[in-house]
């Protein structure tokens, strides 16, 4: 089945509900085999779930409003592409934004290395990132996230302690991982996947899910591009392993692993970058530091950042509530509050990381910046955690809450 046909699709409407189960489970199985031999998915290959195939229940009736494949393509390349296919061959370049627009999009491009890069107002101004296979329905795994990741990737990968020696590829790898590294992701987590029997958790025997369908998902696009068809074969073969080494390293149940390593090595002072192997050791360190670095940026970027990521958990968990399954951890909009969810993940996941990679780097002007940004992000959580205890308190005693308490919660403490 061509790419074309699986993205048509999701547009067809079928009379029954078997017809509508069979294209959801073909879409899910578009997978193809290269002449590498890893196995790919093709674009789209993993459907919006739909949540009533949910344990295989039989249901009656039309399965919902039938999905609008969006492509987020810019008005200019929309244009123009449309006046070739007419036959009308512009005589002049189109320049359908006015310089006023495109100035300020070069001027934030010209900021692009620096960590306080506002990735949200360069995607209000811009709207040209890789953006067809993610799913902008996500509130946070979405392209915004992907970009996010990749300004960051760029940011790392100019720490002198790596930068000196790095190779071409090894940058071409480390910026293509970040921008693919979340493709496809469908907005909720492994468990989730595991306990309501998704095809791609079977797919995968349980383990990291979703990065091997990032991984594969990735290769389908690099083959159907042919980005590196003009390679050798055994090149290309290893491009796409080493993508999948990248890639896969994101699996946040993989954390103490890559911890333990890294804690390792700079104890003992054996990393030798001039080898291949610790090279790509901290590619994968600084792809895991890049999806993660949330809380390491400005309070303004991070706090959106924060609420995003818990409005896809709390999606989540009032999906586990419809279906009658157990509410995953942090996915309880009731018990598990923003600030709470942003102090453990800091104070368990976050900081261990960018302590060691302050330590590998060398406690360099942007390491030191990262680690003050997370030490006053976390104290403002703290404080707001403190401010809704005491309301919550208040409430208990007086069974309601006053206005400046419910006007301090609505602004700075929910989503």
């Amino acid at each position: 089945m061509s790419c074309l046909m699986v993205e048509r699709c999701g547009e067809i409407s079928f009379d029954s509900p078997d017809q509508n189960a069979k294209c959801v489970r073909m879409l899910g199985d578009a997978r193809v085999r290269g002449q590498t031999g890893v196995l790919s998915e093709r674009r789209g290959s993993y459907p919006f779930i739909d949540f009533r195939l949910l344990n295989n229940t039989t249901l009656s009736g039309e399965i919902g409003t039938k999905k609008k494949v969006k492509r987020l393509l810019s008005f200019q390349r929309y244009f123009h592409a449309s006046r070739l296919l007419r036959g009308i061959i512009p005589q002049a370049s189109l320049y359908l934004l006015d310089e006023d627009y495109l100035g300020q999009a070069r001027h934030m491009l010209s900021k692009v290395g620096t960590w306080d890069f506002d990735i949200f107002l360069f995607d209000r101004l811009t709207n040209v990132m890789v953006q067809e296979d993610y799913h902008s329905q996500n509130p946070y795994h979405n392209a915004v996230h992907a970009a996010d990741v990749t300004q960051a990737m760029h940011c790392y990968l100019r720490e002198p302690k790596l930068a000196n020696f790095l190779t071409p590829s090894d940058i071409m790898l480390g910026l293509l991982a970040a921008a693919a590294h979340d493709v496809d992701h469908p907005g909720v987590n492994q468990p989730f996947l595991i306990k309501t029997k998704h095809h791609l958790a079977s797919l995968y025997q349980n383990v990291s899910v979703l990065e091997n369908h990032h991984w594969r998902s990735t290769i389908g696009m690099l083959r159907e591009s042919r980005l590196l068809a003009h390679l050798p074969k055994e090149v290309t073969q290893d491009i796409e392993q080493q993508l999948g080494s990248l890639i896969l390293a994101t699996d946040i149940n993989r954390q103490n692993e890559f911890l333990i390593r890294l804690k390792s090595h700079l104890d003992n002072q054996d990393l030798r970058l001039e080898d291949t192997r610790d090279r790509h050791f901290m590619l994968q360190i600084a792809l895991k530091c890049a999806d993660i670095c949330n809380p390491c940026r400005l309070w303004e970027l991070s706090k959106q950042w924060s609420e995003r990521v818990c409005e896809e958990f709390y999606r989540q968990g009032d999906l586990e509530q419809k279906f009658e399954l157990e509410i995953s951890p942090l996915c309880n909009q009731q018990k598990d509050t923003i600030p709470s969810i942003q102090i453990g993940f800091m104070t368990y996941i976050v900081e261990p990381l960018f302590e060691k990679w302050a330590q590998f780097t060398g406690d360099t002007p942007l390491s030191e910046n990262m680690l003050n940004h997370l030490r006053r992000n976390k104290a403002k959580w703290r404080s707001l955690l403190h401010k809704q205890h005491s309301s919550s308190r208040s409430n208990d005693h007086s069974g309601q809450v006053t206005g400046s308490q419910e006007q301090t919660l609505n602004e700075e403490e929910t989503p």
